[in-house]
C-alpha cells in the first residue's frame, strides 16, 4: 500500500481537497486502485449537525455517513463510493479510545494521547485504506490522506504526530508527503513572496515531517527564481515544487500537476492508462461550451456557495452533457416574500428553477412562491428534498384548496399537514438520526420523464437525508389532481419522486441525487432540468 498525505499551511481554503483529488486521478492513471481518507480535526463526531454557513454542505455517503464536502471531491474526481469511516474526526477517535478504556483494553494503563490516541489514528487509517471503494471489490493499492486545517492548529497536533509515526510503521518509502501552501504577490512589481511557505514548512519539519512535494497556490505560474528559492529554504528539490496557479477549470489541475513532473515525484507512470487523455478532452470541452442556460437557484444559504457544492457540480455535469454554458442566478428565498424585490425579475427570466434542500422555516414561503410560479408558468422545475416538500405544500394550498396546508416542521398546528415527521426518527437526538444513506426508489408507472432519464430502470438507488415526508393520507387526493408520485420506497407508502402532468418538467425528488453525479455521468434529475430549460425534449 502506498500513501500520499496532503497537508496545508498558511491559511485554509487553498484547495487541499482539489489537490488530493487530483493526485487520486494521477494515481488511477498509473493503473492503481485508489481510495481516500479525509481527517477533520474538529471534536464533532461528524459534519451532520454543523451549520452550512460554517462548514459548507454535508456530503452524504452510501452507508449514511454525514461527511466533509471534500469526500464529494474525491468521489467525483476518482469515481469512488466512500464510507463513513473514510472521514476521520477527533470526535470519532476519542470516542473509540474512551470506549476501549471502558472495556479495559489498556490493561490498567494511563490512557494518553501518545501512544493510545496516535495508535488509534494509525490503526483507523490502515483499516479503512484496505476497504475497496472503486467498485472492483479488490483491495486498494494507494490511499490519499488529506489532513484538514493548517499546520500549527492545536486540533491537528495528534494527527500530525500520528502521521509522523505512520511513515515508520508502513515504511518511509511507502509514504509521500505533499504540502499545499500559498505564494502571495506583493508590491508594485508583483513580487512572489516565499516567506509564508518557508515558515509553514519549517513548522512541519519541526514536527518531524519532511514534505516531498510542495504545491504552491498562486494566481500566476511560479517564476523559476521563486521555485529555486523555495527549494533552497524548504529542503526540497526544485523539481518537486509545483505551481498550482489559476486555471480555466478544475479538471485541468491533474494535468497541470502532471505537466510539472509530480508523477516522477510520486514514482508513478501517469501514462499507464488513457484516463488523462479523457481528462484532457473533458477539460477542453468545458472550456468550449455552447450558449448559456440560466438556472435560478432559490435557497437559504446562498451567501456561501459551498453550502450547495454538490448541487452546483451536478448542474455543471448536466450542462457539459448538453453542451451548454451554465449560469446560476442565485436567489435568496426570503427576498421572494417581497413581491417587488428585484429577485423576482431574475426568477422570471430564468430558463429553469431549482429549489434545493435545507432545514428550518426561514425563506419557506419564498420557496413556495417560486414553486407556484414554476408550476403556473410552466417553467422547468426541480425540487430536491425540501424542494419536493414545499412544492407539495404549494400544490395542496393552491390546487386542492387546503388553506393553511404546511409542514409540521414549520407549523405544528397546521390544519392540513401536507408534510409530516417520519415516525421512526428521534426527536431528541440530532446527530445521525435522519433517514440517511442509499435506499431504493421503485417506479410505480410504466413510463414517465424521470424514468426515461434513468434509462428505463425499474428502480434506482439514491442517497437520502431527511426527517420529514409527504403525508401518506393525502397522496391519493394529490395524485387525482395531477401531481403523480411516480417513485416510492419498497413499502409503496413513502413518496420519493413526483412528476406533474401537462408540464415540460416539474419534478421533485425526496432524495439527494447530487451526491452521485459524476462529470461524465450526470445525475438524471439534473440532466432533465437542463434539457427542459434548453427547450429539448426528454
Amino acid at each position: 500500500m502506498k500513501y500520499v498525505v496532503v497537508s496545508g499551511g498558511v491559511l485554509s481554503g487553498l484547495g487541499k481537497g482539489v489537490t488530493a483529488s487530483s493526485i487520486g486521478v494521477l494515481l488511477k492513471s498509473a493503473g492503481l486502485r485508489v481510495t481516500a481518507v479525509k481527517i477533520d480535526p474538529y471534536l464533532n463526531s461528524d459534519a451532520g449537525t454543523m451549520s452550512p454557513f460554517e462548514h459548507g454542505e454535508v456530503f452524504v455517503l452510501d452507508d449514511g455517513g454525514e461527511a466533509d464536502l471534500d469526500l464529494g471531491n474525491y468521489e467525483r474526481f476518482c469515481n469512488l463510493n466512500l464510507f463513513s469511516d473514510n472521514n476521520i474526526t477527533t470526535g470519532k477517535i476519542y470516542s473509540e479510545v474512551i470506549e476501549a478504556e471502558r472495556r479495559g483494553d489498556y490493561l490498567g494503563k494511563t490512557v494518553q494521547v501518545i501512544p493510545h490516541v496516535t495508535d488509534s489514528i494509525q490503526d483507523w487509517i490502515q483499516r479503512i485504506s484496505a476497504i475497496p471503494a472503486d467498485g472492483s471489490g479488490e483491495k486498494p493499492e494507494a490511499c490519499v490522506i488529506e489532513l484538514g486545517g493548517t499546520v500549527g492548529d492545536i486540533e491537528s497536533s495528534p494527527f500530525l504526530e500520528a502521521l509522523r509515526q505512520f511513515q515508520f510503521r508502513v515504511g518511509r518509502e511507502n509514504v509521500c508527503f505533499v504540502h499545499v501552501s500559498l505564494v502571495p504577490v506583493m508590491g508594485p512589481v508583483g513580487e512572489q513572496k516565499t516567506k509564508p511557505t518557508q515558515h509553514t514548512v519549517k513548522e512541519l519539519r519541526g514536527l518531524g515531517i519532511n514534505p516531498d512535494v510542495l504545491v504552491c497556490r498562486a494566481e500566476a505560474p511560479l517564476e523559476q527564481e521563486t521555485r529555486e528559492k523555495l527549494a533552497a529554504f524548504c529542503h526540497i528539490s526544485p523539481g518537486s515544487v509545483m505551481s498550482a496557479h489559476d486555471v480555466s477549470n478544475i479538471y485541468r489541475v491533474p494535468l497541470l500537476l502532471r505537466d510539472q513532473g509530480i508523477c516522477d515525484a510520486l514514482g508513478i507512470d501517469c501514462n499507464a492508462t488513457d484516463i488523462l487523455r479523457k481528462w484532457e478532452k473533458m477539460a477542453d470541452r468545458v472550456d468550449n461550451l455552447g450558449p448559456e442556460v440560466h438556472i435560478a437557484m432559490v435557497g437559504k444559504y446562498t451567501g456561501l456557495t459551498d453550502s450547495y457544492l454538490s448541487v452546483i457540480k451536478s448542474l455543471q455535469h448536466a450542462s457539459y452533457a448538453i453542451n451548454r454554458t451554465l449560469v446560476i442566478d442565485w436567489i435568496e428565498a426570503c427576498n421572494l416574500e417581497n413581491e417587488s424585490h428585484d429577485d423576482w425579475d431574475k426568477l422570471k427570466s430564468a430558463d429553469g428553477i431549482l429549489v434545493p434542500g435545507g432545514f428550518g422555516d426561514r425563506g419557506i414561503e419564498g420557496k413556495i412562491l417560486a414553486a407556484n410560479y414554476a408550476r403556473v408558468s410552466k417553467t422547468p422545475f426541480l425540487g430536491i428534498c425540501l424542494g419536493l416538500q414545499i412544492a407539495t405544500i404549494e400544490f395542496c394550498r393552491n390546487v386542492l384548496g387546503l388553506r393553511g396546508a404546511n409542514s409540521t416542521e414549520f407549523d405544528p398546528d397546521t390544519p392540513h399537514p401536507a408534510v409530516v415527521f417520519m415516525p421512526e426518527i428521534s426527536k431528541t437526538h440530532l446527530g445521525g438520526t435522519m433517514r440517511l444513506g442509499s435506499r431504493p426508489t421503485i417506479f410505480q408507472v410504466e413510463d414517465c420523464m424521470i424514468k426515461r432519464l434513468y434509462d428505463g430502470s425499474s428502480k434506482v438507488d439514491e442517497r437520502h437525508r431527511h426527517r420529514y415526508e409527504v403525508n401518506p393520507d393525502l397522496i391519493s387526493r394529490i395524485e387525482e389532481a395531477g401531481l403523480v408520485f411516480v417513485g416510492k420506497d419498497e413499502t409503496e407508502q413513502r413518496c420519493e419522486i413526483f412528476e406533474l402532468n401537462d408540464h415540460p418538467y416539474y419534478v421533485g425528488v425526496q432524495y439527494h441525487p447530487e451526491f452521485k453525479s459524476r462529470p461524465e455521468k450526470p445525475s438524471p434529475p439534473f440532466l432533465g432540468l437542463l434539457l427542459a430549460a434548453d427547450g429539448q425534449k426528454i
